[in-house]
């Protein structure tokens, strides 16, 4: 009784443990200041009409910034590092914004992305949250997916393919919305304890899914 008594005084908001509670409220209050400090700084670049980073600089810059922050994870400079990093990745989002932006009807595709990465990212969140089902056997397929559509988009770089630029954003679409329900599931069930890394993650996933939503739009709506 006295098991089943404390159990219970151990689970709070979402019906999870306390300490699983702790790391999605911090996780969700960091994820609301990153996507403020990224959006800043894309509307930074698309104000000063910044040129699209070379691909190798981006994907250095990204995988540098990740490997630091992975290594800091549990020092005073993961905070920085969480910051850092999302700041570049908003601002490598510029070139993109302004492209669309100064496409008949840019702005609206734009919206749509936004609103469409919202509803997608909040829904998703409100399943697992709700059902508290344990996502972690999608990590391989994801994994698996993620490796074949980097790939590919590296194969895109020297062989422009409309159709296959078409396919792999309809693809990592859908690895993005995978990886929120995993990533998310991972947090509720203790998978994930860093509330930094929580948030990277669940960054990540919010970037991939804009991003190429933003792509399938444009295509979709003659932008491109």
């Amino acid at each position: 009784m006295s098991e089943r008594i404390t159990q219970t005084q151990t689970t709070a908001g979402y019906g999870v443990s306390e300490s699983a509670s702790k790391v999605l409220r911090n996780t969700y209050l960091l994820l609301s200041l990153t996507l403020f400090f990224s959006a800043a700084m894309t509307a930074l670049a698309v104000s000063i009409q910044a040129p699209p980073m070379h691909w190798l600089l981006s994907l250095g810059g990204m995988i540098g910034l990740l490997f630091a922050l992975q290594a800091m994870r549990n020092s005073v400079w993961a905070l920085p590092l969480v910051f850092a990093f999302t700041g570049f990745m908003g601002w490598s989002l510029g070139p993109m914004i302004s492209y669309y932006l100064q496409s008949p009807g840019g702005a609206s595709v734009v919206g749509n992305a936004l609103f469409g990465t919202a509803a997608v990212f909040l829904s998703l969140s409100a399943y697992v949250l709700t059902t508290k089902k344990d996502f972690s056997f999608m990590g391989g397929f994801l994994f698996t997916g993620l490796i074949i559509a980097l790939l590919a988009s590296i194969g895109l770089i020297f062989f422009q393919i409309p159709a296959l630029s078409l396919v792999v954003s309809a693809m990592l679409v859908l690895l993005a919305a995978g990886y929120i329900l995993f990533d998310t599931s991972r947090i509720i069930h203790g998978g994930e304890t860093n509330y930094a890394m929580a948030t990277v993650a669940l960054y990540v996933d919010i970037y991939m899914l804009f991003a190429h939503l933003l792509a399938l739009l444009g295509v979709f709506s003659g932008d491109e």
